[in-house]
C-alpha cells in the first residue's frame, strides 16, 4: 500500500539505529491474513512493540521518523 512504501525508508532506518535494541520485522497480512486476524491487525501500516512475546504498546498509520524515535523513546527504548 501507498503508506507502507511511504514509511519503508524510515523502517529501514529505525531498524539500522535501534538494532539490537529491537527487532524490526515486517508482516504482509494479505499473505499472512490469520496472523493479522489474531493480532488484530485492522489498519496498516501498524507498528506493534513486543517484550518478552507480550504486546506492550501499538500505534497506526506511517510515523515520520522524529515521531517513531518519540514513540520508541515513550517506551524505554533509546
Amino acid at each position: 500500500c501507498a503508506p507502507c512504501r511511504s514509511f519503508a525508508p524510515v523502517f529501514e532506518q529505525a531498524a539500522q539505529r535501534f538494532e539490537p535494541r529491537v527487532r524490526f520485522a515486517k508482516l504482509d497480512t494479505e499473505a499472512n491474513q490469520s496472523l493479522a486476524a489474531r493480532w488484530g491487525i485492522r489498519s496498516i501500516p501498524t507498528l506493534i512493540l513486543f517484550r518478552h512475546s507480550k504486546e506492550v504498546d501499538r500505534v497506526s498509520g506511517a510515523l515520520p521518523a522524529p515521531q517513531l524515535a518519540q514513540w520508541l523513546g515513550q517506551q524505554g527504548i533509546s
